[in-house]
């Protein structure tokens, strides 16, 4: 497997890129032969504007259906691109007004130094939102709410997420990937119930494999609606266990928003320990 690039060529800069984006419509982010995803659209308006093929490293690569208000990627692009008129507003502008409106730039800023997109991040942030006991789901939430029959008690839900929080394997909730490990470090995971009704879990992990968050949701709205018990969670765990398809929740109630990475000056020996755990991960 290729070493990743730690540094841009000589006379080429590094950009980082932050994007938001509706995945309703996308066969998630990463480039596929004639299916539209996320990762095509950007690479294809920034080589537009800039003229040169581009290739984009992303901090987390989102499912079919997934959304993202933090996205975050590098590209590394001409210095004489900017030698004139255009900086990074004008450069944004332009983007936007190619790009359908289902992805939108949000900003533009030179990386530091031994900036890497995925490799350099601390952690990733998730948010799932489920509506239950059948509730209306109002019209503009209809694609980042998911929706479930049975009323669910957020008490369950904390209590069986805290069981599988910590560094693990989670076998039981990743889809297999080959070459992948299904190691990861599950920050927090923990529910609310917010004014309006729905359910929000916030997730965080150092990264994620193949549909776990949706997994661990799955397995825990099973705890919520009194199925099993808050301990099956462990169990699920410590057997490696794999959750049925059957209780995999939907894309549409998840959202990537944020993406951590440690201070400048420890940029570089962050990507460096991540690549030497090289993993597949998201």
């Amino acid at each position: 497997m290729a070493q990743p690039t730690l540094f841009p060529e000589s006379g080429f800069r590094r950009l980082r890129i932050d994007i938001a984006y509706d995945g309703t419509n996308f066969f998630g982010w990463g480039a596929q032969p004639d299916r539209r995803t996320i990762q095509d659209l950007v690479e294809e308006a920034i080589s537009r504007i800039s003229r040169t093929d581009t290739n984009s490293i992303v901090a987390g690569r989102t499912d079919a259906g997934v959304h993202a208000t933090g996205q975050v990627i590098h590209v590394d692009l001409p210095d004489a691109m900017f030698a004139g008129d255009l900086n990074y507003i004008d450069f944004r502008y332009k983007l936007n007004r190619i790009l359908d409106e289902d992805v939108r730039i949000m900003n533009i800023t030179d990386a530091p130094e031994g900036f890497h997109a995925r490799f350099s991040a601390l952690r990733r942030y998730y948010v799932y939102k489920i509506i239950d006991n059948n509730d209306v789901i109002p019209p503009l939430s209809r694609y980042d709410v998911a929706s479930w029959y049975r009323p669910l008690d957020v008490n369950r839900m904390n209590e069986a997420s805290k069981l599988v929080i910590g560094h693990h394997d989670f076998a039981a909730f990743c889809k297999f990937r080959q070459g992948g490990t299904t190691i990861r470090s599950l920050e927090k995971y923990e529910w609310k119930r917010t004014e309006d009704g729905l359910l929000v879990a916030d997730v965080v992990a150092d990264a994620f494999c193949y549909s776990m968050v949706r997994n661990l949701v799955g397995a825990v709205v099973c705890v919520a609606d009194g199925r099993k018990d808050p301990s099956w969670m462990a169990e699920l765990l410590a057997n490696k266990e794999r959750v049925s398809d059957s209780l995999v929740f939907p894309a549409r109630g998840l959202s990537l928003y944020r993406v951590d990475y440690p201070t400048n000056d420890q940029l570089l020996e962050r990507a460096k320990v991540t690549i030497g755990k090289r993993d597949g991960s998201d």
